[in-house]
């Protein structure tokens, strides 16, 4: 849009209010920038441990603390791995981490989740990959 289209449609406007309007209208619109993440059945970033839903309930009401002694634990160990995020379902909890984990860190998160005072070590099974 010109400027005299602008001054005719809006008279009443002052010069710098036209040519504000002018840079608006004629500017690129930027989008916002969005997360675009497609995937197909299970990530390499999850961790997958099954356990007894009690196990569960109890395991999730405390999960932003778990997440953060888990990154803890981790980087003491020295790995690069973080734990992002934990959900659960019926029949078990799964790990969402920022990294492929391997053997040590399921290890690591393995021995965590079996020490948390409220869980039954029986009714855990060791974390998969999956």
């Amino acid at each position: 849009m010109e400027i005299i289209k602008i001054k005719e449609t809006f008279p009443a406007l002052n010069a710098q209010k036209v040519d504000q309007i002018h840079k608006i209208v004629n500017s690129t619109l930027k989008s916002k920038p969005r997360i675009q993440m497609t995937t197909k059945g299970p990530s390499r970033k999850q961790i997958i441990i099954l356990m007894s839903n009690n196990n569960i309930l109890k395991f999730m009401k405390e999960s932003l603390f778990h997440i953060a002694n888990i990154n803890q634990a981790l980087k003491n160990a020295k790995l690069e791995i973080l734990v992002d995020f934990i959900c659960s379902d019926m029949a078990s909890i799964t790990v969402v981490t920022n990294k492929i984990a391997i053997q040590s860190d399921l290890y690591i998160i393995e021995n965590y989740i079996k020490k948390v005072d409220n869980t039954d070590i029986i009714n855990v099974d060791t974390p998969g990959l999956p």
